[in-house]
């Protein structure tokens, strides 16, 4: 703050989208996790003032008593059929899924094995559980295998990984995960919440982009990123959901999603099924800016997704490359500690389906100007 280079809580007085107004400035967004782009759409805002009108703004009450509405038992049964799962349950926000989820399913006697760059939602969630937490290196399937060795076979073990890794945005190595569940009698959980509207047939996710939907045993998501609105879901077989809405924690004693927010993602959700054109925008421009960013010479490490990670690996060099580059009229996110190891700090460059090569074209040559600038690249 005394530097001058604080970079939290910066006000946005206009909609998401490709530009945003802040302080009275138009400012290109490459912060955002509204990768579908449908945060303005006009189908879901009215969608939303649709539900506002009919149900009012909330529901005073969780779900286990007064707060159930017909629309939150609509979105739970196309969540799952989406997914291909039994059925599925919504929640508040994407963190108490995995925070009230995690614990619900693991406990004292058995085992939460974690990737070291898993989210904090599922930090928050395993340390909630009586559970014994053990974690394997980034996307180290020895060291995962070495883990679960040690372990005794007839145990309850849950591996719990995030499909598409928030800040680094390259994949978990899903089919190798799952050969291993196979091999130690394991269970495992992906957390969607950056795959939903990105991978797979209509947007499904990783799980589904690898063809391994049946193979994984909880998929959960959010609504807050792809699905233009604020809440999540876990879906499952039958029993496993049924098990969750009777013990998680953060689903009983939550006030349920309001209306507009679930009339919202239900909103979203059909156009995503019924607009495959336009994950392939997204795609497009991904791939552009993939090629723009490498060519002129950042790093950018094993992404594999919208999420593009340009490293400074300076913590003091993260905040000022993210103030020039708003004062310049770009927006990015800085990506410091306990985010990330002190020698991989970085920004965080995503886009949207709403993006143009125009846009990013511009983004590329402002954050080039910074970097060459900062003696970064």
């Amino acid at each position: 703050m005394e530097a001058g280079v604080y970079p939290y809580f910066r006000e946005i007085t206009s909609k998401q989208g490709p530009e945003v107004t802040m302080g009275g400035h138009r400012v290109l967004m490459f912060g955002s996790n509204a990768y579908t782009g449908l945060t303005a759409d006009d189908r879901v805002i009215t969608a939303a003032k649709k539900a506002l009108d009919k149900y009012g703004s909330g529901c005073a009450g969780s779900r286990f008593l007064n707060g159930t509405l017909d629309i939150h038992v609509q979105l739970e049964k196309e969540l799952a059929a989406f997914e291909h799962k039994d059925d599925a349950l919504c929640f508040s926000t994407g963190f108490t899924v995995n925070s009230g989820v995690i614990p619900s399913l693991v406990g004292r006697g058995d085992y939460i094995i974690c990737d070291d760059r898993d989210h904090a939602s599922i930090v928050d969630g395993r340390r909630l559980s009586f559970a014994t937490q053990l974690r394997y290196k980034h996307n180290d399937m020895e060291d995962l295998e070495r883990v679960l060795q040690k372990l005794p076979i007839e145990a309850i073990k849950l591996i719990v990984v995030d499909g598409v890794f928030s800040m680094e945005g390259d994949l978990c190595k899903l089919p190798e995960i799952i050969a291993l569940k196979h091999k130690y009698n394991c269970s495992v959980m992906v957390d969607e919440a950056h795959g939903l509207g990105v991978f797979g047939e209509q947007g499904r996710g990783v799980c589904h982009h690898f063809g391994l939907q049946d193979e994984v045993d909880v998929i959960m998501g959010t609504f807050s990123k792809s699905l233009a609105s604020i809440g999540g879901f876990v879906t499952s077989d039958f029993d496993t959901i049924n098990y969750i809405r009777h013990t998680s924690r953060t689903y009983i004693f939550s006030a349920s999603d309001t209306p507009a927010a679930t009339a919202a993602a239900i909103e979203a959700l059909h156009i995503i099924q019924n607009e495959p054109e336009r994950i392939s925008r997204l795609w497009d421009v991904t791939n552009y800016a993939l090629q723009r960013f490498r060519e002129e010479g950042f790093e950018i490490g094993e992404t594999e997704s919208p999420i593009i990670p340009l490293y400074v690996r300076d913590i003091d060099k993260t905040f000022m490359v993210t103030r020039l580059a708003f004062d310049n009229g770009v927006f990015i996110n800085p990506v410091i500690p306990p985010a990330c190891a002190p020698q991989d700090t970085l920004v965080r460059f995503a886009l949207m389906a709403t993006h143009t090569n125009d846009h990013v074209e511009r983004g590329v040559q402002v954050l080039k100007k910074i970097f060459v600038q900062e003696h970064i690249i």
